[in-house]
């Protein structure tokens, strides 16, 4: 059985970093994409970025340029690097596994929340 298990959320204020991971468990095949989504509070919850099996990456245009999404294929882990925090990254994050941006996700980890305060 598949589990994904994000940690590394927190407060923060902006203009700072923060670095979330994502740890898979169970049978995911190296050739799955991964990405993460975010829900801000009250508001649907939205694509963040994706990085293929060999590891081409994409963004959406709000996190651009402070983002980095990357991948260890050997660890399982799926990161996140966020810098240069604005008070609009206030959201729940979700590491989600073997899907695409524009379609739908088989796997879905219980989220974990970030925080940026002016």
């Amino acid at each position: 059985q598949v589990q994904l298990v994000e940690s590394g959320g927190g407060s923060v204020q902006a203009g700072g970093s923060l670095k979330l991971s994502c740890a898979a468990s169970g049978d995911i095949p190296s050739t799955c994409n991964m990405a993460w989504y975010r829900r801000a509070p009250g508001q649907e919850r939205e694509w963040v970025a994706t990085v293929t099996s060999v590891r081409a990456t994409y963004y959406t245009d709000a996190v651009k340029g402070r983002f980095t999404i990357s991948r260890d294929n050997g660890k399982n882990t799926l990161g996140l690097q966020m810098n240069s925090l604005k008070t609009e990254d206030t959201a729940v994050y979700y590491c989600a596994a073997c899907g695409w941006h524009t379609t739908t996700w088989n796997y879905w980890g219980q989220g974990t929340q970030v925080t940026v305060s002016s």
